[in-house]
Parts: structure tokens; sequence; C-alpha cells
């Protein structure tokens, strides 16, 4: 599995858990949001651990780490690579969180019927119809839809999310996006936040306010009642 770089403490990637947190290297999609770039079209560094390092990292740190999430980039192109890893923190009595973009079901189905995830966050970008505009490839989105239905159903513990940039998402987008997580456990709005994007041009884009963001969840949470921002 191909390592960007190891966050040896985090408080808030994992809900209620010290973790550590694992970036890996590269991501089907190309959302010109992106607030790693370096992760998905930058080159490998010579400095990146390997999974030994971090494995070897997370033994020393037995008893003051409960948790590790791992993220990206997108995580789950990894397959198998992925599971195995999965499988070592799990050896370590350690809780793993798996973020991701949804396109990869069959992993995510694989990692929950192997007990090797306690907790997976989809970003879920928005409407489906709109998918192929917000990542700039083209998407199936019957494996976001596969995706969804399998978090929903079968995750130990889940959220949902959705970074809001003004110029993609209008408040009747978010509310369709909504639509299709109904009856979710948790959904987050997370504010778009230009401190380094894929696209240069979005240094310039914003999101909205705290009162349109009121307004927005106000709809959403008939869909969705637990919602927040983020």
């Amino acid at each position: 599995m191909e390592i960007g770089y190891l966050q040896k403490f985090s408080l808030i990637d994992y809900p209620g858990s010290i973790c550590a947190t694992l970036f890996t290297r590269g991501c089907n999609f190309r959302c010109p949001y992106c607030h790693n770039p370096e992760l998905v079209i930058g080159p490998p560094s010579d400095a990146s651990p390997t999974t030994d390092d971090v494995l070897d990292f997370l033994e020393k740190r037995r008893g003051k780490l409960q948790a590790v999430t791992i993220t990206g980039g997108e995580p789950t192109i990894h397959g198998d690579r992925l599971l195995r890893f999965a499988a070592a923190v799990k050896e370590k009595e350690l809780l793993v969180k798996v973020d991701t973009n949804g396109t990869m079901p069959d992993v995510l189905k694989n990692l929950i019927d192997e007990h090797l995830v306690d907790y997976i966050a989809m970003d879920v970008k928005g409407p489906l119809d709109a998918y192929s505009r917000l990542t700039c490839v083209n998407v199936d989105i019957e494996s976001i839809r596969r995706s969804i239905e399998l978090i929903m159903t079968s995750a130990p513990d889940y959220e949902f999310r959705t970074t809001v940039a003004r110029s993609l998402l209008s408040h009747d987008d978010l509310e369709e996006t909504a639509r299709t997580i109904a009856g979710a456990k948790r959904y987050i709005l997370q504010k778009f936040v230009p401190s380094k994007t894929l696209d240069p041009a979005f240094m310039n884009e914003g999101t909205y306010d705290d009162e349109a963001f009121e307004v927005i969840m106000e709809k959403i949470r008939r869909w969705v009642p637990d919602t927040d921002l983020r």
C-alpha cells in the first residue's frame, strides 16, 4: 500500500478516540477543491513511511493510541493491500476507521465482513446525477449507491459527509444529497476551506455563511435528523 504520510496523533479524525492518521497515495477522483492534491497527483516521496514503518510505530504506541484512521487519497483503491494492513492494525487491538469516496463497494464489504473496520466515513460528493461534474471523472453511480446501502445496513458505525463549495452545490443540491442517504445515522456538512486545492482556481472559492447553513440544515434534517456542520 502506497503511503503519503503519517500523522502520529489526532483527537479529531476518529470520533471519541485518540488516533494516528495514515494518508494513502492515489485517488480515482479529481475533485477540484481537494485539499490533499499532493496525494492525488504529486510524485512519491522517499521520506514516506512504509507499512512496516507504520506498524512498528503503532507497536511502540500500544496503550497510548486507541485507533487508526486510514484516509487519502482514496484508501480502497489499494484493495487487498488495504485489507492486509487493516488486519495487522486490528491485531494490535486498535480501532480502524476508513475514509472513502464509495467507489469500491466490494472492498468495503470485505472490510466489514472480515471485521477489519469499526467506522466508515463516506464522502457523498453531491446529488448522484452531478457526480461526474463534481469529481471531473466518469463515475459508476451504481457503485456509489451500493456503498451507501452497504454502509447504512452493515457498517459497525459510520457517517456520511459532504464538502460544500458554494459554486458547486446549491441549497437544492444539498437537500437532494441528503435525500439520497435518507435515514442515515449521521450526516456532516464540511465547510470548504481553500488552504490548498487540486484546481488552483478554487483558492478563490468560498462556502456559505453560518446563517445560510442553518437554513440548509433545517431542510436536510427532514431526511437525516442528525446533521451537523464541521
